[in-house]
């Protein structure tokens, strides 16, 4: 049994020690392969699809490391409360290079789809990971500080993977997309295996098998209702209609079941504080407003503003500059002062606006102007993205900090599951019905198979047909942002009703008494 004697976080003057420092950078590097992992392999997908066939199976790749990561979210969270933290994330950075390695060994495309789902496996406890030992070693007031080198990592992972993926597709070959995650990984195993030192846990309760079973087969219900409908299939078939009945009935069964188990794998008391519920409509919303930007934009700035599908990274510079440059800023003000409410108030009004003026772009839009619109969207994302990680861990006791990193995270993923998926249908609904005013049936034509054709083949296009297409993606592109905009009304809704909550651990002691009991200092053994 590891020593468990209580030792502070920081020392006297706030400054942590050096074994914590280099914890926070192993917790970093394995966040950055949770997150870089999809950037890098989108750009080697076609060349894969060149060497394994299986076009028809494409999706699969992605869907498959997504429906893994989200299912197993919550299982990684409860794992890590009832059994210890640090071995249950050193399994799941296993479990992710194991997948890795094999993805890179695949001799068709039906092993590398299996292998992506042992690697989204993984990568299901890489982030719930990072939140919660991070939520065990840093006390919530001093936690803001850290905002900046999260949301750095998750910038430099949406700029660089793209950038990345076709320099190593291009000079090693697409395997080396996956291999790149070994020495990375192994990095940050070593550095978290010898410097962090957290009590063991040994719990005698049993793992909540149904509870998982059902959250499971709810989860990947939801996500394949998302990613497959009006694509695979139409919204209104029977194959859709069975998915999100087996989801309902799936969830229903989950949360009625929840209230009878044991140890359960999602607490349904967690909810009972309201900064908790609101924490996670919001993570949600921000997912939603999120992937559906990094999604649009680069399609919009190719097709109608005709910038390099190569650097289609960099085009999300100015958002995500600003959001970089927001949350350190909110960070560094939550420490100082104790105070957050005001951050997801102005970043739900802020992205508001953004997405409403990204709604307005046309074919004349300049990239200096779409570039402006973007920072105010960044800005508001920036005060939203670690605020409500923050805020959610604050809300409830030590011992179930894993599931409320796990649940904060879980909302945020469905939320872009579902932003992805509805603003894609609006934006392919639209793109289809102008190309059919403009260019009629030799319009609808080109676009039947995908509304989103890449560079090379608008150039092939005739004028017309390539004028029209313009014109279609800045009106699909409008629906979808507006649509984004009226969906962050919720965010700002939920924002104003948040608690100001005194954050525990370090700073000025402050009157009030938090909406939960007060959680027991982290106990680590600081080497």
């Amino acid at each position: 049994m590891t020593d468990t004697t209580d030792t502070p976080a920081a020392d006297a003057g706030g400054k942590q020690p050096k074994s914590v420092r280099v914890v926070l950078l192993a917790l970093m590097i394995a966040m950055m392969l949770a997150m870089l992992d999809n950037m890098i392999i989108g750009t080697a997908m076609p060349t894969i699809v060149g060497e394994l066939g299986g076009l028809e199976h494409l999706a699969w790749v992605v869907t498959a490391y997504t429906l893994a990561t989200a299912a197993s979210t919550p299982l990684w969270g409860k794992l890590g409360d009832m059994y210890g933290r640090k071995g249950t994330f050193m399994t799941s950075i296993v479990i992710f290079l194991v997948g890795s390695a094999l993805s890179g060994m695949a001799q068709n495309m039906g092993e590398l789809i299996g292998f992506r789902a042992v690697q989204g496996l993984g990568a299901g406890g890489l982030m719930v990971g990072v939140m919660a030992i991070i939520g065990d070693l840093i006390p919530p007031r001093e936690r803001g500080k850290y905002q900046g080198m999260m949301a750095g990592v998750m910038a430099l992972a949406m700029i660089g993977g793209p950038l990345v993926g076709g320099t190593i597709t291009d000079n090693w070959g697409w395997r080396w997309a996956f291999y790149i995650n070994l020495p990375l990984g192994a990095v940050a195993l070593a550095a978290v295996g010898a410097v962090l030192h957290l009590p063991k846990k040994r719990s005698e309760a049993r793992i909540d098998y149904l509870g998982a079973a059902l959250l499971t087969v709810g989860i990947t219900a939801i996500v394949l209702v998302t990613t497959w409908g009006g694509t695979e299939y139409a919204w209104s078939s029977a194959r859709i209609m069975e998915l999100i009945g087996i989801g309902i009935a799936a969830l229903v069964g989950f949360v009625f079941w929840q209230t009878r188990a044991a140890e359960p794998i999602l607490p349904l008391h967690i909810f009972r504080s309201l900064n908790f519920t609101l924490m996670s409509v919001i993570g949600f919303i921000t997912g939603f407003v999120m992937f559906g930007a990094t999604l649009f934009l680069p399609l919009y700035q190719q097709s109608v503003q005709g910038a390099s599908a190569t650097n289609s990274g960099l085009l999300l510079l100015p958002m995500l500059g600003a959001m970089l440059v927001t949350s350190m800023v909110a960070g560094r003000v939550t420490t100082n002062s104790g105070k957050y409410k005001v951050f997801p108030i102005a970043g739900s009004a802020l992205m508001i606006v953004g997405l409403y003026l990204l709604s307005t772009m046309d074919t004349g839009t300049s990239r200096l102007t779409s570039g402006v619109f973007m920072a105010v969207v960044g800005l508001g994302m920036g005060c939203l993205m670690q605020i409500t990680m923050l805020v959610a861990q604050n809300s409830v006791e030590m011992k179930d900090m894993g599931v409320a990193s796990s649940s904060s995270t879980l909302f945020r993923t469905l939320g872009s599951s579902f932003g992805v998926a509805i603003m894609g249908a609006l934006f392919n609904n639209r793109v289809q019905d102008v190309m059919s005013e403009r260019a009629g049936a030799l319009g609808s034509k080109v676009t039947e198979q995908s509304a989103q054709l890449d560079a090379k083949s608008l150039e092939k296009l005739p004028v017309l047909i390539r004028e029209a297409y313009q014109h279609a993606v800045s009106a699909g592109t409008h629906t979808a942002f507006l649509l984004g905009a009226v969906v962050a009304v919720v965010a700002l809704v939920a924002a104003v009703f948040v608690k100001e909550v005194p954050l525990k651990g370090a700073g000025p002691k402050e009157d009030g008494k938090p909406d939960t009991p007060a959680a027991q200092p982290p106990m680590v053994e600081a080497v």
